[in-house]
C-alpha cells in the first residue's frame, strides 16, 4: 500500500519508514511562522519556557502584516515586542515597514517556503504553501513557541481526500472559483482534519497564483492542509527563488484516500460565496440584484500580480460606482512595484480606487476598510463570517478579482460578462 504526498512529507520529517492516518508523530519543522497578532503570545510562551535562543534563526519567520503601519497604541506595542525579539535573536527573515508583505504571498515570492517542506504558522491560512507541494498547516501560538524552541512539533497524520478536476475553464473562472465551488459542495467541515489533494488535467494547467489561492482556502473546508503534487509549473516558479535544497514528493498510484471527488471544471461559472459562510457559494449569474458599498481586491488569497492584472482588465477606462469604495491591496512590495511599472495602479486610480500598502487589515476587520452596520462588501478574501470585516450587522461576499471589479463598476453583485 502506497502513500500520499502528505504522508510522504510527514514520514520524511519524522524519520519514519511507515506511517498511517491517525498516527501521532513528532516531526522536524522547516519553517515556523508568526505575525504581529500571534507572535507576541508565542514569544511570551517561549520566554516562560526558559527559551534563550530559537532553534534556527533562518527557519523562524516573523512578518508584521496585520496591523501595520501601526493602527493604534496596542498594535504598536505588539510590533515593538516582536521587533525587539527579532533583533535579539538575529532572525534572518523579519519583515516590517517597507519590506513587509502579506505573509502568505511574501514567503513563496521570497523563496522561503519550498516544495517538500514541513511548514507551521500561527495563522490558519498557512496552508497556502501546499500549492508548492509542501505540508503546511496553521497552529496556535503556544505550538509556535514550542517549534521556535525545539524545531519540532507533534502532528496527527491526516487522512487524504483527492479532488480530480478535469476540463477547460470557462472565461473569467479561476482557482478561486474552483475552491469556492468545492467548499460549496462539501461544506465548511467537509474535509475536517484531512489533507485536500488537488489533481487532474485542469490542475496541471493552473498558474501558481491559482494554486496558491486554492490551497489558501483549504482551511475553509476544515482541512488540515491543502496540497498540490509539484510539477513543471512548480519547478519554474521555485527554481529562481530557492536559496536551499527542496524535494518533490509524489503520491503513489496505490495511495489510499478517504474520499475521491471528480469535478467537471467546464461546468463551473464564476462563484460568489454569500454570507455568512464560504460554503454558501452560488453562480454569479444567480446572484440577484444586491447592492454593494465596498469592493476589496487583495489579500493572501488574491493579491498577486496575476489577480491585479485581471482586475485592471475589467476596470480599464471604467469608474467604480459613486457609492462604492474600491480598495486595492497589492500583497507585497514587489507586486506593488510591478503593478506600478505595468500601469495597473494608474488604472485603479483612474477607476476611483484607494490603493493600500500590503496589509491584512481590511480582510480581518482590523483597519483600512472596516464596514459599518448594514453595509455590504464583495471581496477577494477568504472568509465572510459574521463581523469578519467590521460591524456584526455587515455582510461580506467572496469572489474572484474579475467579479469584484465588475461589481465595483456596476455597484452590485455582477459578473464580468455584464460589462461586455
Amino acid at each position: 500500500m502506497g502513500n500520499t504526498i502528505t504522508e510522504k512529507i510527514l514520514m520524511a520529517h519524522a524519520n519514519l519508514k511507515k506511517i498511517e492516518p491517525g498516527q501521532l508523530i513528532n516531526a522536524k519543522v522547516d519553517i515556523a511562522l508568526g505575525n504581529d497578532v500571534t507572535a507576541p503570545i508565542a514569544i511570551s510562551e517561549f520566554q516562560k519556557a526558559g527559551g534563550k535562543n530559537v532553534f534556527d534563526k533562518d527557519k523562524v519567520v516573523l512578518v508584521l502584516d496585520h496591523f501595520t503601519p501601526n493602527k493604534d497604541i496596542n498594535s504598536a506595542e505588539q510590533c515593538k515586542l516582536v521587533r525587539k525579539f527579532a533583533l535579539e535573536q538575529q532572525i534572518t527573515h523579519f519583515y516590517e515597514g517597507g519590506n513587509v508583505g502579506i505573509e502568505h504571498a511574501l514567503l513563496p515570492e521570497a523563496g522561503i517556503s519550498l516544495p517538500g517542506d514541513l511548514i507551521i504558522g500561527a495563522d490558519s491560512h498557512t496552508c497556502t504553501y501546499g500549492a508548492l507541494g509542501a505540508f503546511a498547516t496553521g497552529v496556535g501560538s503556544t505550538d509556535l513557541a514550542a517549534a521556535m524552541l525545539t524545531g519540532e512539533l507533534w502532528f496527527k497524520v491526516p487522512q487524504s481526500m483527492k479532488f480530480v478536476i478535469s476540463g477547460s475553464l470557462q472565461p473569467w473562472v479561476s482557482g478561486k472559483d474552483l475552491i469556492l465551488y468545492i467548499i460549496g459542495r462539501i461544506g465548511v467541515d467537509g474535509a475536517l482534519y484531512k489533507a485536500m489533494e488537488f489533481t487532474g488535467d485542469t490542475v496541471d494547467k493552473l498558474t501558481m497564483a491559482d494554486r496558491l489561492s486554492m490551497a489558501n482556502m483549504a482551511i475553509e473546508a476544515g482541512a488540515k492542509n491543502g496540497i498540490f503534487v509539484p510539477d513543471a509549473v512548480t519547478r519554474e516558479y521555485v527554481e529562481k527563488k530557492a536559496k536551499r535544497k527542496y524535494t518533490f514528493y509524489l503520491s503513489d498510484t496505490d495511495a489510499v484516500y478517504s474520499d475521491i471527488m471528480e469535478i467537471d471544471a467546464g461546468k463551473i461559472e464564476p462563484q460568489v460565496a454569500f454570507p455568512h459562510l464560504p460554503s454558501n457559494s452560488r453562480n454569479v449569474s444567480a446572484a440577484g440584484n444586491i447592492k454593494i458599498d465596498q469592493s476589496l481586491i487583495g489579500s493572501c488569497t488574491n493579491g498577486r500580480i496575476e489577480d491585479l492584472r485581471i482586475a485592471a482588465r475589467i476596470l480599464q477606462n471604467k469608474k467604480a460606482a459613486p457609492w462604492v469604495r474600491l480598495i486595492v491591496v497589492p500583497a507585497t512590495p514587489a507586486i506593488y512595484g510591478q503593478a506600478m511599472e505595468e500601469g495597473l495602479l494608474k488604472t485603479f486610480l483612474d477607476a476611483g480606487a484607494v490603493i493600500s500598502p500590503p496589509s491584512c487589515g481590511a480582510c480581518l476587520g482590523g483597519h483600512m476598510g472596516i464596514l459599518a452596520d448594514g453595509e455590504r462588501a464583495i471581496a477577494t478574501t477568504n472568509r465572510n463570517f459574521v463581523g469578519r470585516m467590521g460591524h456584526p450587522g455587515s455582510e461580506v461576499y467572496l469572489a474572484n478579482p474579475a467579479v469584484c471589479a465588475a461589481s465595483a463598476v456596476l455597484g452590485r453583485l455582477a459578473g464580468p460578462a455584464e460589462l461586455a
